[in-house]
């Protein structure tokens, strides 16, 4: 946390150092604790590092079909003014389902930008909700690298973790989202800054034209002189895309629920156990998507290609950083430190998803990182999830990915994306987003608090 908050050092190599200090630091021989890390580090990307790169093409092809848009239009084009906020926080979920936090910000800022000018409302009315339902997806329901690495370090079945994530995802994005933006903008009340649209848009705006043909996102690129199927020569239609992008939630929810209804040796619980298997739903989803987002938005075979070629730059750093909170969490557990804080965590009566959810607000606090407070946090955790149910070890997954989005400062860079984008203040960004963060990450915890209670 040092080396990050304040040599301001890369994550994977203070994560690196940090593993290496602690096993000097327990008298571990230093031969043993490179091979320990190299263990963490090898599993870690094996269980994970795939299903991040299927995430990211699938991510890339939603976006450069004009699918993204679709669902973005689609919805949004049915809500009317009083509904505007709560289209943006199911707008904002789906598109978080499949897509990296960042991207789906970068994704969805036009959009907000347009949608804020359009119907008259302030922009953090019209965007907060968006950025919860975004955030929400991000810290508590994988594919998302942080959900699926604690998963992985703390061996919880993926399906039940899934299904609770979404159930508390819901309510979580609905207080976060809808309902604080409504007291949010009255502390601040900003319009929409001029970043995405052309004097021609916002000739339009002011007119009053064109708003009831013309959808945000088509609005942008046409002001913008943009073909909105640039990608293609159409976009995918909206039932298509939505039962592409929920493709692999399915399968996963699927399989979890033959899991516990069917015996082991039943025929469709096997064919299911298979299909919801992360990797297996993933590729699955990404194959589909070749067809429906690239075929479907009548993109070639070179421009699928080049649409898949562009996804996986972007995700080096985090695989970097997943390997090495990996490699991190498996020196904690040979070094017998987990062992230490069991054994703390048992004496003093703590609630063990309450240590979870404590320990990674700690780190997202110090280092600023959602997906490196709930690797770290995942790893200190791991040994006192082995004693655990199934449902619990779940919800202690849930747990830390709550503290993980605990409130966004200074030291985050999402919190400067966001401050930039809707050219904000410090103040007024404490105030929103900030806020907002923080609402997630309890809100999250009194949901996981009381599921736990009856399972």
């Amino acid at each position: 946390m040092v080396l990050i908050s304040w040599l301001k050092l890369h994550p994977f190599l203070s994560l690196t150092i940090g593993a290496l200090t602690v096993g000097a630091l327990a008298a571990m021989p230093m031969a043993d604790v490179v091979a320990s890390f190299s263990a963490g580090v090898g599993s870690t990307v094996a269980g994970v590092g795939v299903l991040i790169a299927l995430g990211a093409m699938f991510g890339r092809l939603l976006a450069d079909s004009g699918a993204a848009d679709q669902i973005v239009d689609t919805i949004i084009g049915r809500a009317g003014p009083r509904m505007l906020p709560w289209a943006m926080g199911l707008v904002g979920a789906l598109i978080g389902l499949p897509m990296f936090f960042e991207i789906g910000l970068v994704l969805l800022m036009p959009v907000i930008m347009l949608v804020s000018m359009r119907s008259g409302l302030s922009l953090i009315r019209v965007g907060i909700p968006a950025l919860a339902g975004l955030s929400a997806m991000h810290g508590l329901v994988p594919p998302h690298p942080g959900p699926l690495v604690a998963i992985n370090a703390l061996n919880a079945p993926l399906g039940i973790t899934l299904i609770l994530g979404v159930l508390i995802a819901i309510p979580t994005v609905v207080i976060a989202g809808p309902l604080f933006a409504k007291v949010a903008s009255r502390w601040v009340d900003v319009a929409a800054p001029q970043l995405f649209v052309t004097e021609r848009e916002q000739q339009l705006v002011g007119a009053g034209h064109g708003s009831s043909h013309a959808t945000p996102t088509a609005a942008i690129h046409a002001g913008a002189g943009i073909n909105p199927d640039s990608a293609g020569t159409r976009r995918p239609p909206f039932a298509t895309t939505m039962a592409t992008v929920l493709l692999p939630v399915v399968l996963m929810m699927g399989k979890a629920i033959a899991d516990i209804a069917a015996p082991k040796e039943n025929q469709v619980r096997v064919v299911l156990d298979f299909l919801g298997t992360p990797l297996i739903a993933l590729l699955l989803a990404v194959l589909v998507a070749l067809v429906t987002f690239g075929r479907g938005s009548g993109m070639d075979r070179r421009g699928i290609a080049k649409s898949l070629e562009k996804s996986l730059p972007p995700i080096a750093g985090i695989l970097l950083i997943v390997g090495a909170g990996g490699g991190f969490k498996q020196t904690l557990i040979d070094t017998g430190i987990g062992t230490v804080i069991t054994d703390f965590a048992t004496s003093s009566n703590i609630s063990v998803l309450f240590l979870g959810w404590l320990v990674a607000v700690v780190i997202r606090l110090a280092t600023g990182s959602a997906t490196v407070a709930t690797i770290t946090a995942a790893g200190i955790l791991a040994p006192l999830a082995a004693g655990l149910p199934p449902a619990e070890t779940s919800l202690l997954v849930l747990a830390i990915g709550a503290g993980s989005v605990f409130f966004s400062h200074v030291n985050d860079a999402g919190f400067w994306l966001v401050k930039e984008y809707f050219q904000l203040n410090i103040a007024q960004n404490l105030k929103t987003w900030s806020v907002m963060e923080t609402l997630i990450s309890v809100v999250g915890l009194v949901l996981v608090l009381a599921v736990g209670a009856f399972v």
